[in-house]
């Protein structure tokens, strides 16, 4: 399979990169994908909530009054879940929400998205994409006239200049091909990738 090589206008450059077709042409597997992403989504969270229970609580150690002869409903602690500054009855505890995916389910989800993003176009191709200074504005034109929006772009080398002009732009991330995810290349309308870094990206993959 060949992927076209685009310019800074958006049209094809003349040149076309060749890449592996059991990487970017398989079956798209929305199962597959569905159970990935939720994994990966699952592994972000903390899980670090906590509360105490009646038993942790400091204080409480006292009988309040005594059991019987004075109109209130029997107590034994002021630390009880129906007081004011008592314990939680099902206290949350730290908890780990990760969920095991094998290497081969993870490699096999991140290919299908890619295969489906050359599917429909949305996954563009240049040759390279550095800036000479921190300019926002000059990747902002440079991007439109690639008529590209909502944009993710990765590139195979941190990219400093690239990084820091792209962040005042909510709808343009960038990443390195080495920490692409299923979620985050799923969280944008079009992928733009260097030529290294689709290299990187398919050595990743295989």
């Amino acid at each position: 399979m060949e992927l076209a090589i685009i310019d800074d206008k958006g049209a094809a450059a003349g040149r076309n990169v060749g890449v592996s077709d059991s990487t970017f042409g398989v079956d798209y597997n929305e199962a597959l994908i569905h159970q990935v992403v939720v994994a990966y989504m699952a592994g972000s969270r903390s899980g670090t909530k906590a509360q105490k229970t009646r038993s942790e609580v400091r204080g409480g150690g006292r009988k309040p009054w005594k059991q019987k002869g004075t109109g209130h409903a029997r107590a034994g602690t002021t630390r009880s879940p129906i007081w004011r500054s008592g314990g939680v009855t099902f206290a949350a505890r730290p908890r780990d929400y990760s969920q095991k995916v094998n290497r081969k389910m993870y490699r096999g989800a991140m290919r299908s998205i890619v295969s489906e993003l050359v599917r429909s176009e949305r996954l563009r191709v240049v040759e390279s994409l550095t800036m000479e200074a921190i300019k926002t504005q000059a990747l902002f034109a440079r991007l439109k006239g690639m008529g590209l929006n909502d944009v993710l772009i990765i590139d195979a080398e941190p990219n400093e200049n690239l990084l820091l002009s792209s962040r005042n732009l909510h709808w343009v991330a960038v990443v390195e091909s080495s920490h692409v995810n299923p979620v985050t290349l799923m969280a944008f309308e079009q992928v733009l990738i260097t030529e290294s870094g689709l290299k990187s990206l398919e050595e990743r993959l295989q």
